[in-house]
Parts: C-alpha cells; sequence; structure tokens
C-alpha cells in the first residue's frame, strides 16, 4: 500500500515511518524538516501542513494518510495552531480524493466514568491541557465528517517517551474508555502504538469513530 504519514519526524510519526516501512509498503513522509536516514521504500517531502492545497497535492494517489501531526507541547498557541492544523490536514485529505485517514488526538478525551472526560478531572496535569482540549475539540469536529472514512486514535494514558516496553506487538482494543491492565494501569509504547495504527491501516475495523489502545 501507498502510505502517507503527516508529522513524520516526530516522536511517533518517526515510529510510524518505521513500522509502517518494515512491512514493505511505500511510505510518504511529510514534515517541516524532513530526515535523510530513511528506509529504500519511504520518500520525504517537507511541507507546511496549513498550506492545505500543496498538501493535498502531495496526498493524491495514497491508500490512506496516518496524522501524527503535533502543534508542540511547548507552543504558547498549541490550542489554535494544534485545532488550525488538524482542520487543514483533513481538508487536505478530502481535497487529495483519498478517503481513509487515521488522525492521532490525545487521551484526555477518553470517558474515565460516565460523562467525565480525563481531560475535566482534577487530576490532570496542567501542562498537558491546552494540547489535550484542542485534541478534543478537533474530535468533536471530526465527528461531523460524513465524506472521509476516518478513524480518530487516542493512545493509552500512559503513552510517552518514557515506556520502556519497546515493540512487543500485543495490545488490548477499546473505543470511548481507556483500556486498562490488571495493576489498572492505562498503558502502550510509542512503538506499539505504531503497530496498533499498522494494523489498522491493513485491516481495518474503525469507520468514523474513535479507538484506543493499550497492554
Amino acid at each position: 500500500m501507498k502510505i502517507a504519514i503527516v508529522g513524520a519526524t516526530g516522536f511517533l510519526g518517526s515510529l510510524l515511518v518505521k513500522e509502517f516501512a518494515s512491512r514493505g509498503h511505500e511510505i510518504t513522509a511529510i514534515s517541516r524538516n524532513p530526515s535523510e536516514d530513511v528506509p529504500a521504500n519511504v520518500s520525504t517531502v517537507k511541507a507546511d501542513i496549513f498550506n492545505t492545497e500543496v498538501l493535498a497535492d502531495i496526498l493524491k494517489g495514497h491508500n490512506a494518510v496516518v496524522n501524527s501531526y503535533n502543534a508542540g507541547w511547548t507552543n504558547p498557541n498549541l490550542y489554535n495552531d494544534f485545532l488550525e492544523g488538524s482542520k487543514s490536514i483533513q481538508e487536505a485529505v478530502k481535497l487529495s480524493g483519498v478517503k481513509r485517514f487515521i488522525t492521532i488526538g490525545g487521551a484526555g478525551s477518553l470517558y474515565i466514568a460516565p460523562n467525565v472526560q480525563l481531560v475535566d478531572t482534577p487530576e490532570f496535569p496542567k501542562e498537558y491541557h491546552d494540547g489535550a482540549t484542542a485534541a478534543r475539540d478537533y474530535l468533536n469536529i471530526l465527528k461531523e465528517e460524513k465524506e472521509l472514512d476516518w478513524a480518530f486514535f487516542s493512545p493509552a494514558i500512559e503513552m510517552h517517551q518514557g515506556i520502556d516496553t519497546g515493540r512487543t506487538g500485543h495490545y488490548r482494543l477499546g473505543l470511548e474508555n481507556p483500556v486498562f491492565n490488571a495493576d489498572n494501569r492505562s498503558i502502550l509504547s510509542g512503538e506499539d502504538l505504531a503497530v496498533v495504527l499498522a494494523d489498522e491501516v491493513e485491516a481495518p475495523k474503525h469507520h468514523q469513530l474513535r479507538f484506543t489502545a493499550a497492554y
């Protein structure tokens, strides 16, 4: 398959490129600052995600678009940049004619109790609040999308560069609620997040809805 990955040099983007490439797919790795150290089946493209029409031209002809765009956790305009960037990418996918679109949001919009989302709890870290709120608000926008075969992926609550389990290839899926293990932890490595999304592209199970995964 021919897969476009947006945000390809970030923490998750680089892991997605590695996982999809290892499965033999033809990858277009799109980022603001492309890496030159990529496998032979990966083409790198420099692009500004806010230039919707140019991005749409890049995306044309792909089987699927996987979006790992992150506006930057220290960005003072994080909320607006994430929301506007995500909408621009979504519109570019529509203009390109690609139907399958998978985007990564945050865990903050997962429900931990009836009508209670994680981001609204007192324990939620304040430094991640703007990004999590932007991802939640974008999910609500994406739910109105009728043309694309989209899926919104919320990672496990614990999913960061400090998770050292590496690639196990094992995970459990969920939808609106976090997936917890026997120790009441919702945890997943970045490497296994890439496995989840590669599996979803190859064998789609989630259509126009949000899903999550953890060990």
